[in-house]
């Protein structure tokens, strides 16, 4: 078929701005209403040509009435097809401003007459997107609204005239929305792009993952002289001016294009800083001399020393640890200098991936001690599953902002397995170490001011001192100089008990505990950095997990303030739910089941494999087959099914039944008898001779083995020993002795071989196995793990 030809489409409409609570959007996309998919696709058909169209299959060229209806409808028929370009790109212009910008569609499903504009839109076009809030009605109108004495009249306009200039309108009271432009606009795909950084700085670890990452989710188009925000992976923002293109233009497309970007700074002044700023990370970088410690896995009971710069994380990791007991984690300050020193904790394992920061941990400890502890006992759930701890040391320094006062502060760090029973770590004495256990005479007096105890003869030069010296502060009884810096600045916090001597640690605790933090992957503000670390560790949809299905790391994604069922019932992220949507053949069954319901599947096969009843075996004792025949998926009776069952009451196979297979009628057994008699005297005295034979009532299994009677026997000698083989034909409990072949003999030793196996199977599914797997011992485990239900 013919090349459809290059589509062009000219179209244009005047759309009214929807209001905010409407669905967000990302980058530069937009929402149309469905009416608008409806005029593009009329504004767009396409004519093609009557030769690209297939060939009539009941054409009968020798047919002249055919030929001519044929020629016919070929001068008649064209072919007409509704296609839209791909991608679908638009211009979007605000009249009132002016202003231009490129966009790409994301669905038709806004309302009638309305556009849905992401907020990077909203900005290019300067426009605020208008907000639906009632108007609160006043009390004077709220005693108007009728009881049950006074009913409402409906009949009355709802604008309800309170006073001469003052009306209520009982109606939504709405702004004025904008109005913009849109029309059809193809771009071509971009080659090149210079972005210019807004601020000095900029130096991410790889520019090129994280520009395809954000292009690729957010954006269709790129337009020349807009600003660009891009999110860094430590959930920073780099803003760049989009400056120049290739091939020029207003705009370009960026979906299927190879786009070569060149990140220019914007004057020669902002090169230097960015240029200074490189250089002073380079020379404070991990493992330099006044840059942090590498880090690096910790060890039980070993101490090691490290440093932290102001601003910069140390990563340790533990990857394994006595997990009956408990772990106690110390962090100790080796020095006094400014800065305070936390550390955070996080699991590491399925659900829990990323590496432990002050806004995403699950332990930690913020507080102003120079050593601090973290107990994580055996029973807490978020080490079920854990392949490793994560423990991260943090500085986080004088002042946001500020240049760093110090080098890095130094500090000790020790991991220890607590001892069964104990809580924290410390030992298990009787007398608290917090008790104040000091004696005290009878002629010693504790002062009313700073507490202490002195002798009563010196009590009032000690008073006169102290009062007009000290003072002690009201809430926590701490003593301070009057004059004093940590009096000077000694604060409670009016929240909580959290109390300090320093203007840094009010800031910091302010920060901390009394600041609203929003999430940088969800709209959840938290009300602090300890709520917004449990968010992003538990519900935020851009939690780092490991898909069970794909196997790789991705966000958890979903919607945080409303989680499906499903995902609450099945325990799966909403990444799983979508991931484990494909599907593929169960390797037992062959049936073809979904990622997510394999476990179940896998589930119901184990409760059928320990209900299933032993397989019946060939009473040959020699023989390695089962009456019934068996499958490669397990079936048990897969031969009867195909009629090749054993055919005889003797409980033989219908390999080992054939040399006794006789058309007559023999109601009562007697001929079967006498061919049983004649198989056995057979075997004993003239033998298989066959050189594999283990057969004890062969000739050939006795000459070469030496065992059971001489090897040489007369008719007279064998058939005593057969008699009693006759005798118990009826008993199916006795075994049978007849030559098989070697195969055959072989799955019956390995057979046997793996009965005897401790916490194996039993002997019949062990033949079973063998029978369809062959002389394998793998295959043959790799069945019955399968299929058979293991010994009791």
């Amino acid at each position: 078929m013919a090349a459809t030809p290059g589509i062009s489409l000219t179209w244009s409409s005047v759309y009214k701005v929807a209001p905010k609570d409407n669905v967000s959007l990302p980058g530069d996309k937009i929402l149309l209403p469905q009416s608008a998919l409806e005029q593009l696709l009329s504004a767009s058909t396409v004519t093609v040509n009557s030769n690209s169209r297939s060939n009539n299959v009941a054409f009968d060229p020798f047919n002249p009435y055919s030929l001519a209806a044929a020629r016919i409808e070929q001068s008649q028929w064209r072919d007409t097809q509704q296609q839209l370009p791909h991608p679908l790109t638009f211009r979007l212009v605000n009249s009132k401003n002016g202003n231009v910008v490129y966009a790409g569609i994301r669905e038709f499903s806004a309302d009638e007459g309305e556009v849905v504009l992401s907020a990077f839109l909203l900005e290019a076009l300067g426009i605020t997107a208008p907000v639906r809030k009632p108007t609160p009605p006043s009390p004077k109108a709220e005693s108007r609204r009728g009881s049950p004495d006074t009913p409402i009249d409906l009949t009355d306009d709802p604008a309800i005239e309170l006073t001469g200039d003052e009306t209520i309108d009982l109606t939504d009271e709405v702004e004025e929305p904008a109005q913009i432009t849109v029309h059809a606009k193809q771009l071509p795909k971009g080659t090149y792009v210079r972005l210019r950084p807004l601020e000095a700085g900029y130096n991410p670890e790889d520019w090129k993952s994280l520009l395809e990452k954000h292009m690729r989710e957010n954006f269709t188009t790129l337009t020349n002289g807009e600003i660009l925000t891009v999110r860094g992976s430590k959930s920073e923002e780099f803003r760049f001016l989009i400056d120049k293109f290739a091939p020029e233009g207003d705009a370009v497309c960026v979906v299927d294009t190879d786009l070569e970007v060149d990140i220019e700074a914007l004057n020669e002044e902002q090169a230097r800083e960015t240029l200074k700023q490189i250089m002073s990370k380079a020379q404070n970088a991990p493992g330099t001399a006044q840059g942090s410690s590498i880090g690096g896995e910790l060890d039980l009971w070993k101490t090691l020393q490290g440093r932290v710069a102001e601003g910069d994380y140390v990563d340790y990791t533990l990857p394994s640890w006595d997990r009956s007991n408990g772990l106690d984690i110390e962090l100790s300050l080796e020095d006094d200098g400014d800065g305070d020193v936390e550390i955070f904790i996080s699991p590491q394992s399925a659900h829990q991936r990323a590496k432990p920061r002050e806004d995403e941990h699950v332990l930690g400890d913020f507080s102003n001690d120079k050593i601090k502890r973290i107990t994580i006992q055996q029973s807490n759930v978020e080490l079920d599953g854990a392949d490793a701890i994560l423990i991260s040391v943090y500085c986080r320094g004088t002042g946001a902002g500020s240049e760093p006062s110090h080098g890095p502060r130094k500090y000790s760090i020790r991991v220890k397995s607590l001892e069964k029973g104990a809580s924290n770590g410390a030992p298990s004495n009787s007398i608290s170490l917090e008790e104040d256990a000091e004696m005290h005479g009878p002629d010693e007096e504790q002062c009313k001011n700073c507490h202490q105890w002195v002798p009563k003869r010196t009590m009032m030069l000690h008073e006169n001192f102290c009062l007009r010296n000290n003072i002690s502060c009201p809430h926590c009884s701490g003593v301070f100089q009057k004059k004093s810096p940590e009096w000077l600045n000694h604060w409670h916090c009016p929240h909580d008990s959290a109390h300090g001597n320093c203007s840094d640690s009010k800031i910091k605790h302010d920060s901390v505990f009394h600041e609203a933090r929003q999430c940088p992957n969800c709209p959840y503000e938290a009300t602090n950095l300890r709520d917004l670390a449990t968010h992003r560790t538990s519900v935020c949809p851009g939690k780092i997990i490991l898909c069970q299905f794909c196997h790789l790391e991705v966000p958890q994604e979903g919607d945080p303030f409303d989680p499906s069922p499903e995902s609450l019932i099945s325990g799966l992220t909403a990444h799983e739910l979508a991931d484990g949507a494909r599907t593929t053949e169960c390797h037992l069954c062959s049936k073809i089941v979904r990622l997510r319901d394999m476990t179940t599947h896998l589930k119901h096969h184990e409760l059928e494999k320990n209900s299933r009843f032993k397989p019946a075996i060939c009473r040959n004792a020699i023989c390695g087959r089962t009456l019934e025949g068996v499958g490669k998926n397990g079936e048990v009776g897969a031969g009867s099914r195909m009629g090749q069952g054993p055919g005889n009451d003797l409980g033989l196979c219908s390999i080992c039944f054939g040399p006794l297979y006789a058309s007559m009628h023999d109601p009562l057994g007697k001929a079967m008898k006498r061919r049983v008699e004649r198989r056995y005297l057979s075997q004993m005295v003239t033998g298989c001779g066959k050189k594999w034979c283990a057969n004890i009532f062969c000739k050939t299994a006795r000459a070469k083995e030496a065992k059971g009677p001489q090897a040489t026997l007369a008719m007279k000698d064998a058939l005593p020993l057969v008699q009693p083989l006759v005798a118990q034909i009826e008993d199916k409990t006795e075994p049978m002795y007849f030559c098989v072949d070697e195969g055959n003999q072989k799955r019956r030793n390995l057979a046997e071989m793996l009965a005897m196996e401790p916490g194996g199977w039993e002997l019949e599914w062990c033949i079973a196995a063998c029978e369809a797997e062959g002389a394998s011992l793998d295959k043959a485990r790799t069945w019955l793990s399968n299929w058979a239900p293991k010994k009791a």
